[in-house]
């Protein structure tokens, strides 16, 4: 797009990059949603092999979403801790 000088020319800018890193952190969250969904669905399963393999993977994703600043480090931390625990419950058992 060719930008037309003036005041708003910044303005313009300032979209397209937003529009840029929305995409990017749109990429991020799927792919923690789907890791996540992986987890859960081989917790309900109770197949500890399977999730212990997967908890590195979504604790990884996790961790790098939060140096992104894609989601809160605490937020991360909270999932993490909570995958944690149900890996830990279900291994338990």
């Amino acid at each position: 797009m060719k930008l037309k000088t003036g005041r708003h020319t910044s303005a313009i800018k300032a979209w397209r990059k937003s529009e840029k890193l929305a995409s990017k952190n749109r990429g991020i969250k799927a792919k923690i949603r789907e890791i996540s969904k992986d987890f859960a669905a081989n917790t309900a399963k109770k197949d500890v092999e399977q999730s212990q393999k997967i908890l590195p993977k979504a604790m990884s994703a996790l961790d790098k979403a939060a140096k992104a600043g894609t989601i809160h480090w605490k937020a991360a931390a909270r999932r993490k801790s909570r995958m944690a625990a149900l890996l830990n419950s279900i291994t338990s058992k």
